[in-house]
């Protein structure tokens, strides 16, 4: 199935782009904004034991959400839909400046993650919409530039914040942007009108709703659930069964049966979720080796996190012309293969050594990502027809964020068991490196050899990263090898 029919001449592009750029950079900073400020929350509300529920309640709310606004931008269009998810992120955010207590924090997170499953896959299904097949990788690789930009200037705003502002304003600043976003979107942004009137899925939104939930709560509180993680999965396991049997007697269904007819939207979600999974390799862990292994400061931990930052945007503007030039399975492939270069590159940092492998190995995972991620998704807008192009753009951000979940919990699970066989006796190794008072301690005997197990458990983290990414090679492989974007006259011969 392809869809490569141009849009309508919409006027005013480019302000409707900024609207979906100023969107983006709303939903995207919320995360690095807010863990730089987390320290100085928790000693003004307390909670510390609650710290992971902050984040978790978020991801969950918004993982849960994201496919359910897809299918309703689709069903109500774009732009009631965002205007809804829009103003609960907002609502959400103004409330949690005024959070008494770790808990109302909490209540107050769910609400913003509520309302952040509309923002960034109805953004990107807006910038669909109006830019043609030709235009969209271009045009793609603005929005791809925001992740880059927001991931810089997140930690620096939020330390700027919490050190000279009161902290609420860690949320607050979410406010003007959100505004300015919606005010474009409503004055220039046309409302598409429906011919007939649909019903949302409800019954498949319950046990997607159920299946995310169980899945994601397993995983990201697996450690702290102990046992209790294999009836969360029964759970999970069971919810996606009646899922699937959900969506093939529903007439109008959550996931409708055209999405999996395409080679290249399957192609694409697969390629989000191992791309997920593979990012954390780097994001979660690099910084753990910088500063636990090989004893360096936060600043030259985040310097070198900052290379990704760079090196995905630089590869976004490239991306649209080389798979102009090319075809989108090659320029995925391409993708992949830095994803794997730079997982296996990181296997060469050792305690006593530079930085230069990690901010090599940062920077071409950046690249990968740049030029794997907008690729599937540009790839998949222009497989689908208007009329499923919401959920199709959304189930490639869904599959993602579900990718990133299993990936903490692959990636921490293998850290875990080798670490339990290397270091039997030593309760928690890697905290015990990266407190300064603990480490200085230790004598340098026991340090020294602390230091090279967990620099080897690291390691496996890294290798086992880079076997990941190795699937988005087969992701990139499922889609047609002719298949790119089209010029405007093989547009209209398709049409």
């Amino acid at each position: 199935m392809t869809n490569n029919v141009s849009p309508a001449p919409i006027a005013h592009r480019p302000l409707i782009l900024i609207a979906c750029m100023l969107a983006m950079f709303m939903s995207a900073i919320e995360a690095t904004i807010v863990a730089t400020a987390m320290p100085t929350i928790i000693g003004d509300l307390g909670g510390f034991s609650l710290l992971g529920w902050v984040f978790a309640v978020y991801l969950l709310a918004q993982a849960i959400t994201i496919p359910i606004y897809g299918r309703l931008a689709d069903l109500y269009g774009r732009k009631r839909v965002f205007f809804f998810g829009a103003t609960l992120f907002l609502l959400g955010s103004v409330l949690c400046g005024f959070a008494p207590d770790m808990y109302w924090l909490i209540g107050f997170r769910l609400l913003q993650g509520l309302g952040a499953g509309a923002i960034m896959p109805i953004a990107s299904t807006i910038i669909g919409d109006i830019y043609s097949a030709t235009e969209r990788p271009k045009v793609m690789g603005y929005l791809s530039s925001v992740w880059g930009v927001s991931a810089i200037i997140g930690p620096l705003l939020g330390a700027f914040i919490v050190q000279h502002l009161p902290w609420a304003l860690v949320f607050w600043v979410n406010l003007p942007i959100g505004l300015l976003a919606m005010f474009f979107l409503w004055r220039y942004l046309p409302a598409h009108q429906q011919l007939r009137r649909h019903a949302l899925d409800l019954a498949g939104t319950a046990w997607l709703t159920l299946f995310v939930s169980a899945l994601l709560l397993a995983l990201l509180q697996m450690e702290s659930l102990g046992w209790w993680v294999a009836p969360l999965l029964a759970l999970a396991a069971a919810s996606l069964a009646l899922l699937v049997r959900q969506e093939r007697r529903a007439v109008e269904p959550l996931f409708p049966l055209a999405l999996w007819q395409s080679r290249v939207i399957v192609a694409g979600n697969i390629g989000g979720l191992v791309i997920g999974a593979a990012m954390m390799g780097i994001s979660a862990f690099l910084p753990t080796f910088i500063q636990g292994v090989m004893g360096g400061s936060p600043l030259e931990a985040g310097t070198t996190l900052a290379l990704m930052s760079i090196g995905w945007p630089l590869a976004s503007t490239l991306r649209g012309r080389l798979m102009l030039m090319t075809s989108y399975r090659a320029t995925a492939l391409l993708g992949a293969l830095l994803l794997v270069a730079g997982g296996l590159i990181l296997l060469m940092l050792q305690p006593t050594g530079g930085l230069l492998w990690g901010r090599v190995a940062a920077f071409m995972v950046g690249a990968g990502m740049g030029l794997c991620n907008t690729t599937f998704l540009v790839s998949v807008q222009n497989a689908a027809h208007y009329s499923i192009r919401g959920i199709a753009t959304a189930c490639t951000v869904f599959t993602r964020m579900v990718g990133s979940a299993i990936g903490t919990a692959i990636l921490g699970a293998t850290l875990n068991l080798n670490l339990q066989w290397r270091l039997p006796e030593i309760d928690d190794p890697v905290q015990r490196l990266m407190e300064p008072a603990v480490r200085q301690s230790m004598g340098s005997e026991a340090l020294a050899q602390l230091i090279l197990q967990v620099a080897a458990s690291l390691h496996w983290v890294f290798l086992v990263s880079a076997l990941v990414s190795l699937l988005a090679l087969a992701a990139a492989m499922l889609i047609p090898a002719r298949c790119r974007p089209q010029g405007e006259g093989e547009e209209a011969e398709q049409a």
